[in-house]
C-alpha cells in the first residue's frame, strides 16, 4: 500500500494482495472502489459496482463464443455507438457496454493511474446469444437476463 494512503482520512484498503502489485486496491471515502498507486483512480463509484463487474465478467467469460482482447490506443478505435452503458456496474474508470449479441469491458484504471495509456485494455465478449438467461440471485445483484434485450444482430469492429 502507497505510504501516503493512511494518511488521507477515510481511506482503507480492500484486502490483503495475493500477488506483487504496483498498486493497492481501496475503499475511497465516498465508497468508491478504486486502485492507489501512483495516483488515486476510482474504478467504480461503489464497491457494489466493482462486485456487479466481476460476476458480469464470470458470466460473460463463460457464456461468450468468442473474446477478443485489444490493447492501448486501439480501444480509441471501438465504434460502441450501437451499445448502451452498463449502469449497474456503476463504472469510472472500468466500464462495461452491452450491445447485440455481444458486452464490451473498457479498463482504464491502470492507465490513468500511471500515466501510461499503452496499459488501457478492452475485452470484448460476443456470440452470448445462445439461449441463456442467467439472473443472479441476492439483494443488489445484477439481473443478468436483462443484459441480453437486443438479441439479434452481430458487432461490426
Amino acid at each position: 500500500m502507497p505510504v501516503d494512503s493512511l494518511e488521507r482520512g477515510g481511506w482503507f484498503d480492500a484486502g490483503q494482495e495475493r500477488v506483487s502489485m504496483a498498486y493497492g486496491f481501496m475503499i475511497g471515502p465516498a465508497g468508491e472502489f478504486g486502485i492507489d498507486g501512483a495516483r488515486w483512480v476510482p474504478l467504480h463509484a461503489s464497491i457494489e459496482g466493482w462486485i456487479e463487474s466481476v460476476a458480469l465478467a464470470y458470466h460473460a467469460s463463460n457464456r461468450a463464443e468468442q473474446i477478443t482482447t485489444i490493447r492501448g490506443e486501439a480501444v480509441d478505435m471501438l465504434a460502441l455507438h450501437d451499445f448502451e452503458p452498463v449502469t449497474e456496474v456503476r463504472g469510472l474508470a472500468d466500464t462495461w457496454w452491452r450491445g447485440p449479441d455481444s458486452l464490451v469491458a473498457i479498463y482504464t484504471g491502470e492507465a490513468e493511474c500511471f500515466g501510461a495509456p499503452k496499459f488501457r485494455v478492452a475485452r470484448i465478449y460476443t456470440d452470448l446469444d445462445n439461449g441463456d438467461r442467467l439472473t443472479a440471485i441476492g439483494p443488489g445483484s445484477l439481473e443478468l437476463g436483462r443484459l441480453w434485450g437486443r438479441r439479434r444482430g452481430r458487432s461490426v469492429w
